[in-house]
């Protein structure tokens, strides 16, 4: 982005609305404004001194939606604040939300009804101030574009891409290394657009891991992003990118974002080890996913039967297709999904009926009756030697069939 370009198309609009513009990026930081106005609130004023929105004033646009929506929004005047009524526009690119302009009211202004009215006059200078603001994120950079690109090559194996990775400043002498695939386990899937998908997890992950020292790079893909970091035993750092990608993938796709998962893999010592480490920590996130239970910082070691899963070649599927006896009879007599969810809390419980009673905020006669209903059906005792693996690997097996295809 060349500022000067940007200062030029903020001052452009500010003279065809005749009004008194401010451009500020995704943290409320000021990146330019207009010189021409009639007036300045107290709000304005303190901004162009300051360069960032202040906590009480940001709260104030923040509480009118501006971070999720995608069309202007009328912020009105807050008198406490020393603020006029304003106009927010949410500046995007492909979805991918690269900063905010506001329109300020006029004292004479009895609403925002004639800055709504002008701003379609101004489109195509906000989509080119847009596409510049969308080139200053160092995550949209050619550079930084070649070097993700590479990086992930090197963790899907290919030969020449990990041995220049093994060569970067960043990796070279800083082993050993430990891959993290981070994933937003309810909205992966989500977009429909995949270069803007992309953009937000590689601008989310870059923006997560700035001052985090363990973390030596990060690339985003469609669906997640990896990590690389230094190993550690401590889990610190990567309970910090975690909050922050959080935050900063809620910020640019302008939705609510509820889990991130962090899937870790092994220590390695080698370049070469990359894949195999990726393949790892991928599983760990997948695992995490479909069972809650795993939590969100999860090592692969910490993911039992799934590992195994992962490795079956065929997936959950070759399993579900060969199909366990004990567990197709459970389910066709569980209609009202009663009894699967308690047996597979038993398992994962070591048999405390009190501990599944207490999470299903049922009495444990409910939990005893239920297991009664299911030696009934399967004509054996469920919590008892291969009967019991069985259908704790086929419970396992289900889950893992709805694993996020990452």
């Amino acid at each position: 982005m060349h500022q000067q370009d940007v200062e030029q198309l903020v001052e452009q609009v500010a003279e065809k609305l005749g009004r008194g513009l401010s451009l500020e990026d995704l943290d409320g930081v000021l990146l330019a404004y207009s010189s021409n106005q009639s007036h300045a609130d107290r709000v304005r004023v303190n901004f162009l001194l300051s360069k960032r929105v202040p906590a009480d004033v940001k709260a104030w646009q923040l509480s009118h939606g501006i971070a999720t929506a995608v069309r202007p929004v009328v912020v009105p005047a807050n008198e406490e604040l020393g603020m006029l009524g304003r106009v927010c526009v949410p500046l995007l690119v492909r979805g991918f939300r690269v900063g905010y302009l506001w329109v300020q009211q006029d004292i004479e202004d009895q609403s925002a009804t004639a800055i709504l009215t002008q701003l379609p006059g101004v489109r195509d200078e906000l989509e080119l101030l847009s596409g510049l603001l969308l080139e200053s994120n160092t995550a949209e950079s050619e550079f930084r574009r070649r070097r993700e690109q590479e990086f992930l090559s090197a963790c899907r194996g290919e030969t020449n891409a990990v041995a220049a990775v093994g060569g970067w400043k960043e990796v070279q002498g800083r082993g050993p290394w430990q891959l993290v695939t981070v994933l937003d386990a309810d909205g992966w899937a989500e977009g429909s657009d995949p270069i803007a998908s992309t953009l937000i997890h590689r601008s989310a992950a870059l923006q997560a891991t700035i001052g985090v020292d363990a973390a030596l790079f990060s690339a985003g893909t469609e669906t997640h992003a990896v990590v690389l970091f230094r190993e550690s035993t401590g889990r610190a750092a990567h309970a910090q990118v975690l909050v922050h990608y959080q935050l900063e993938l809620a910020k640019r796709s302008g939705r609510p974002v509820r889990r991130i998962i962090l899937g870790t893999s092994e220590g390695f010592a080698k370049p070469r080890e990359l894949a195999d480490a990726y393949a790892q920590s991928r599983q760990a996130a997948q695992a995490a996913a479909v069972d809650p239970q795993l939590g969100e910082l999860v090592d692969c070691r910490a993911t039992g039967v799934y590992q195994l899963l992962a490795s079956a070649g065929g997936g959950a599927g070759a399993w579900t297709d060969a199909g366990s006896v004990y567990s197709r009879i459970l389910e066709d007599h569980d209609r009202n999904g009663e009894l699967l969810p308690v047996l597979e809390l038993l398992y994962d419980n070591d048999g405390s009926v009190q501990d599944v009673a207490t999470k299903l905020h049922l009495h444990r006669s409910s939990i005893y009756n239920r297991l009664g209903r299911i030696r009934q059906v399967l004509g054996v005792d469920p919590l008892k030697g291969m009967v019991r693996l069985e259908l704790h690997a086929a419970l396992k097996a289900r889950r893992w069939s709805g694993r996020p295809r990452i």
